[in-house]
């Protein structure tokens, strides 16, 4: 507002002392003794300049004028940082691209309602101040006595380093910039990084695998060891709070018989006095050296759906598989000595037994028996073949044709099979064929179109994905020739994907916000000058994080890009105001000093608001557990529609009978049961939708409900 524009009246005593005991409000005096004063006031608060002669209306409409450049700035500046982050690619743009719009559309409509509904509002519910009111409670006196004495001090601090001669300020501020972004760089490189951060989800995993090529029985018999060492910590007055376990492990592990796997539920949060990394290695220490049977613990996964907490997966590819297995030989052997990685296996193992039938062709075609005829006899007797179906009381059953069990143990047993040859001779099967026992891998593996082997692992307690991930890459240039291939899988690959979009769309946010002031403050300087806040806003958050012990992952990351449009909004606050000085006349110096002095009353307002709501988010919640805000809403039946739909896993004893198939049971502690659930009470479970049922016959049937006509 020029000084034309004010009205020319004699102040009052009364307002006079009001104004002048005003935070952030200035007097200036045009006319001499015995003329008429022209009032010039410049601050934030419509409250103070409703004390003047002009009403509220005219403070509310000259307070949104000098505050709507900012407003409309920063509004711009912070939509163009947070849309970005909608538009990144993987995991990272799917999960914040919610985030991204909700932030964008409510700062726009922020900026919206600070210029329309906000000066209205100031002019209707305002009231001035009465001579000798005072300023408020006495917390109210204290705070405005303190602020404006911290900006006083401030002011003359500013004024005196804007007083020094022009090459001293630039030479201070050049320094002080290249400390900032040594800090930074150095503080990078230190914060140790992962993915997501861990969080206590209040159950976990325990993954069992046999032997190659042990069978269903054998399984069983070794998750029924590993539950009887679990059922002294289940139970009333323990930490577990009861345990699902299936048989073979499926859900993506495979259907390999030699596999098992338990579901352990914890008891809720504030009813237990360990965190789940606690249970989790008192488990480790449990069920570790068993014999016969190799136990993995893992916990879920920070981030929804993934497969594992800390899961390490490093792939190698090279020519040809015997190599391979040479490579990772050295490299398992290795991470056996190094302390961030633990259970490190690979999904090559030459230890599948198998049985290689060699058909003697020649002597087949003597006796007439066709190449297609031994091996359906293989199939159907050693396999199991599905003949038919066949319909009773409502059920359909199939018909399985199928060696009994002992007359299939050994290689001898296929003396017992016969072939018809020609002209209806009957020759017995081991004059055809011979056997050879191998062993080798289950599965031949590849990347990129590479033959491959996937070395898997868990990242220890106290350790970061991003330092194991640099260890073995490292190691593997020590270790392994130029030649081979290194890349990564899961959680690893997601982590460096995750990290160079983010950087990538760090630069493009500052890009984007310096063209944006640019085109706004039509000076290529003035938003150089806004953006050097940048660097001590992510020297202050990386030091944050170093000091609290965090770790730099994706949440972080966000934050971290998210951060230049705040940072950016302190410096467009003062630059902003600082021209309006400028174009009353004001000089440089004077113009900066009077500006910082102003604009630190709302800038400490912001900032503190934010810091609260940030601390709120972080600490605040159901015994300030980390996490807790993508837990599930129940912690006291930890996922309950999972557990109700879990089919049931495994059993001792097969069924021997119909009606044994069909019968519904209690599943109780230390019972035999197809599902088996050990809880402190019965938990009724539902039978499986196909149940095999071997007749030792030569041929079974197995149960399956017939869809009604109304399905």
């Amino acid at each position: 507002m020029s000084a034309a524009d004010a009205p020319t009246s004699p102040p009052s005593r009364n307002v006079s002392e009001i104004i002048r005991f005003t935070p952030g409000v200035q007097i200036r005096n045009s006319g001499g003794p015995g003329q008429s004063t022209s009032m010039r006031i410049r601050g934030l608060r419509s409250d103070a300049l409703s004390d003047t002669l002009e009403g509220v209306e005219v403070a509310a409409k000259r307070g949104t004028r000098q505050v709507a450049f900012a407003v409309i700035a920063t509004t711009a500046v912070l939509v163009s940082v947070f849309l970005p982050v909608g538009f990144m690619e993987g995991n990272t743009g799917r999960m914040f691209r919610e985030l991204s719009i909700v932030m964008a559309a409510a700062v726009a409509l922020s900026a919206f309602v600070a210029l329309t509904l906000t000066p209205m509002m100031c002019a209707k519910l305002i009231r001035p101040h009465k001579p000798g009111e005072g300023e408020g409670v006495a917390v109210t006196r204290w705070a405005n006595r303190h602020i404006n004495r911290m900006g006083a001090s401030y002011g003359r601090a500013i004024a005196r380093l804007v007083a020094l001669p022009a090459t001293g300020i630039a030479g201070l501020v050049l320094a002080a910039m290249v400390a900032c972004v040594v800090a930074v760089v150095v503080l990078y490189l230190r914060v140790p990084s992962e993915l997501a951060p861990a969080e206590d989800r209040g159950r976990f995993f325990i993954q069992v695998d046999g032997p190659e090529g042990a069978g269903y029985d054998y399984t069983v018999g070794q998750m029924q060891r590993i539950e009887s060492l679990l059922l002294p910590m289940t139970g009333e007055g323990q930490d577990i709070q009861r345990l699902n376990s299936r048989a073979p492990r499926g859900w993506g592990g495979g259907q390999d018989m030699h596999t098992g796997m338990f579901i352990v539920f914890l008891e809720p949060w504030g009813s237990r006095g360990k965190s789940t990394d606690e249970i989790v290695g008192d488990v480790r220490k449990q069920v570790s050296g068993l014999p016969g049977v190799q136990v993995q613990v893992r916990t879920p996964g920070g981030l929804v759906g993934g497969r594992g907490a800390g899961r390490f997966s490093m792939v190698l590819g090279g020519p040809n598989y015997e190599e391979l297995a040479q490579w990772r030989d050295r490299m398992i052997a290795r991470m056996d000595d190094y302390p961030g990685l633990i259970d490190a296996d690979s999904d090559y193992k030459e230890t599948r037994p198998q049985m290689r039938v060699k058909i003697a062709h020649q002597r087949a075609a003597d006796l007439g028996v066709p190449l297609s005829q031994i091996g359906a006899t293989l199939e159907t007797m050693m396999g199991g073949r599905r003949v038919t179906t066949f319909v009773e009381d409502g059920e359909e059953y199939d018909v399985i044709v199928q060696s009994a069990r002992e007359n299939r143990m050994t290689p001898a047993d296929l003396a017992s099979i016969q072939v018809r040859g020609r002209e209806g001779a009957m020759i017995p099967l081991s004059n055809l064929v011979t056997l050879e026992e191998i062993a080798e891998s289950g599965s031949f593996n590849r990347f990129n179109r590479l033959r491959a082997i996937t070395i898997g692992a868990t990242v220890a307690p106290g350790h970061t994905m991003g330092d194991a991930m640099a260890w073995a890459e490292a190691t593997a240039r020590e270790e392994l020739p130029g030649y081979a291939q290194v890349d990564w899988k899961g959680e690893a690959r997601q982590l460096r994907e995750a990290g160079s979009s983010t950087m990538l769309t760090f630069a493009m946010a500052l890009l984007i916000v310096y063209l944006v002031l640019a085109a706004q403050f039509e000076s290529f300087v003035h938003p150089l000058v806004i953006m050097l806040t940048v660097p001590l806003a992510v020297l202050g958050a990386l030091l944050g994080i170093w000091l609290t012990g965090g770790t730099l992952n994706l949440f972080s990351q966000i934050g971290i890009v998210m951060l230049i449009g705040l940072a950016a909004k302190n410096g467009i606050l003062i630059v902003e105001f600082a021209n309006q000085l400028r174009d009353e006349g004001r000089d440089v110096r004077a113009a900066i000093a009077e500006s910082s002095a102003v604009r630190l009353r709302p800038i400490l307002m912001t900032s503190l608001a934010f810091i609260r709501s940030m601390s709120r988010a972080r600490w605040d919640g159901e015994g300030g557990m980390p996490g807790f805000g993508s837990r599930a809403p129940t912690s006291s039946s930890p996922n309950p529609a999972a557990a109700a739909s879990t089919p049931r896993p495994w059993s001792s004893k097969r069924p021997t009978s119909r009606a044994a198939s069909t019968k519904t049971s209690g599943s109780q502690t230390g019972s035999s049961s197809p599902s088996r659930s050990t809880t402190r009470e019965s938990r009724p479970t539902r039978c499986p939708r196909t149940t095999a049922i071997c007749c030792g016959a030569g041929s079974s049937t197995s149960r399956r409900r017939r869809p009604s006509s109304a399905t």
